[in-house]
């Protein structure tokens, strides 16, 4: 199941459930979790496509330097 099929109206009925179970007063407690979760895949993904250039920054300077001009 693609996620981006879901649309608008089943983005509102998932919101509406997650209300219902969790009540008012844990949904910012729920959507501060979340948003720390996305934020630390986001890092860690960010840091496996680093450690997949690395070898590609350490071919660049191994790079012979110009002659200086005196």
């Amino acid at each position: 199941m693609n996620l981006a099929a879901i649309g608008v109206p089943g983005l509102i009925i998932i919101l509406v459930i997650i209300l219902i179970l969790f009540g008012p007063r844990k949904l910012p407690e729920v959507g501060s979790a979340v948003g720390k979760t996305l934020a630390e895949f986001k890092k860690s993904a960010k840091d496996i496509m680093d450690d997949d250039d690395e070898p590609k920054k350490i071919e660049a300077q191994k790079v012979e330097p110009k002659e200086q001009v005196k």
